[in-house]
């Protein structure tokens, strides 16, 4: 028999050193995939949502069939099963999880800010208080791994800002009867969450968005799945796509693209390290971005060296070489740590480790991350796990506007205003200058009505 030999890696380099280059240059020459244009991907997506409107419970049925390969009358995962995967939960995840919520909860609770109130004037509150939206949806993915992880992630901070109703949302697995991975159930019994439902992909983000009315059907009564304020959680391209259609709908967290790391590192790192952490990053995807950021050409071949090593021992190899030879990883050479920097700016990593002489000095020039990760002991995988910070971050270049999944992202501000007779007549000739200003002299009608 034949074989074909194995794919060898490809980890290309980039040179900028003895160059200059612009904001915009730079941000077009690390390496990143194309952004994804799904037009394809948004018209499946379209008719996801046509479906699951028109059709409800009886279409996410054909949808799960059709996708999971599982018959499924309604998807909400009874009590019982949500009880019996706790109970079966390995031990040592069950510790490792419950410390991962210790961890995470006190960050959170320590994130949610204060009510704050001034006095413009004699008679005059301004006050801005913080309330959490009603209801949220929070999506757990189920694709190439489990993540139970990402129920804690999201699960948590909603939590800690006050949701009074938290629904979550994981693929059904044709192994586990129809049911979201056990692992999944058992991180939200941890949690208290008892609202879980077996849907994966666009049609998990559609029902919370637009909620299921509730129905009869020959064997019984169907109960409503309720609309949600908020829908949070990573996925595929067609999650991402069903929550760029749904905002405005409903609130989302981000359209999260593939995962990336990138690593600013200098003669002083550990090659070893940085190798196997690049490759920790690409074990997720075969589009993963994986990039090595370092004024080191030293460093760039021993890394090279122990990446080809640790690729051979890793268990989903052909996925992380895919990854690492992808035109979205490589190394980038610069001249100093300083042009490093302005690189990982323009490049925005979702996940950035700095691995250099005094890290922490460098670590706070950073002004583009979605989590910054501190000297050889602080790991990405730290984070994804049991650092207590969110591993739920912005992609693509979006750390540049947005943040990480947070407390805040399930609250709102709401503006409180209260003057006085007095306080308004102080600034009554204000508005009425403005108000003409403006060519809305009903505005300034307004209030001199009330001193008439």
């Amino acid at each position: 028999m034949v074989t074909s030999p194995a794919p060898a890696l490809d980890f290309r380099t980039i040179d900028l050193r003895g160059g200059s280059f612009s904001l915009a240059e730079l941000r077009a020459i690390v390496p990143r995939l194309e952004a994804d244009q799904g037009s394809a991907v948004e018209d499946t997506v379209r008719g996801i949502i046509a479906d699951v409107r028109s059709g409800g419970f009886a279409a996410l049925s054909l949808l799960a069939e059709k996708f999971d390969g599982v018959v499924q009358r309604h998807p909400r995962v009874p009590a019982p099963a949500i009880a019996d995967a706790l109970a079966s939960l390995d031990a040592g995840v069950r510790t490792a999880l419950e410390e991962s919520i210790r961890r995470a909860r006190v960050f959170a609770e320590a994130q949610r800010p204060g009510d704050v109130t001034v006095r413009p004037g004699d008679g005059a509150t301004v006050t801005q208080r913080w309330v959490p939206v009603r209801r949220v949806g929070l999506y757990v993915p189920g694709g190439l791994a489990v993540y139970p992880s990402s129920v804690v992630m999201n699960v948590v901070p909603a939590q800690a800002a006050g949701v009074g109703s938290i629904a979550l949302a994981s693929p059904p697995q044709k192994d586990n009867g129809g049911l979201p991975h056990p692992t999944i159930l058992a991180a939200a019994a941890l949690l208290g969450i008892d609202e879980v439902y077996a849907i994966g992909g666009a049609q998990a983000v559609i029902s919370f968005a637009y909620g299921i009315p509730a129905r009869e059907d020959a064997m019984g009564a169907l109960p409503a799945i309720e609309p949600v304020d908020v829908v949070t959680g990573p996925g595929n391209i067609f999650v991402a796509t069903a929550k760029r259609l749904v905002k405005g709908v409903v609130g989302i967290d981000a359209e999260a693209g593939p995962t990336e790391i990138a690593i600013l590192a200098d003669a002083t790192a550990r090659p070893e390290l940085v190798a196997a952490d690049l490759i920790s990053q690409a074990e997720h995807d075969t589009r993963a971005g994986s990039v090595l950021v370092t004024d080191s050409p030293e460093l760039v071949e021993a890394v090279r060296e122990h990446l080809a090593a640790q690729v051979e021992g890793t268990k989903h190899r052909e996925r992380v070489l895919a990854a690492l030879s992808g035109r979205q990883s490589g190394a980038v050479l610069v001249d100093d740590v300083d042009a490093g920097i302005a690189v990982c700016d323009a490049y925005a990593a979702e996940h950035l480790e700095i691995m250099t002489a005094a890290p922490g000095a460098v670590a706070a020039r950073i002004q583009n991350a979605g989590a910054i990760f501190v000297g050889a002991y602080s790991p990405v995988s730290l984070g994804d796990y049991s650092a207590g910070s969110n591993h739920v971050l912005p992609t693509s270049g979006t750390a540049v506007f947005s943040s990480g999944l947070n407390v805040t992202t399930f609250l709102k501000a709401v503006q409180v205003i209260d003057y006085s007779e007095g306080a308004l007549a102080e600034v009554a000739g204000h508005i009425r200058s403005l108000a003409d200003a403006e060519d809305l002299p009903a505005h300034g009608d307004a209030v001199d009505r009330r001193f008439r």
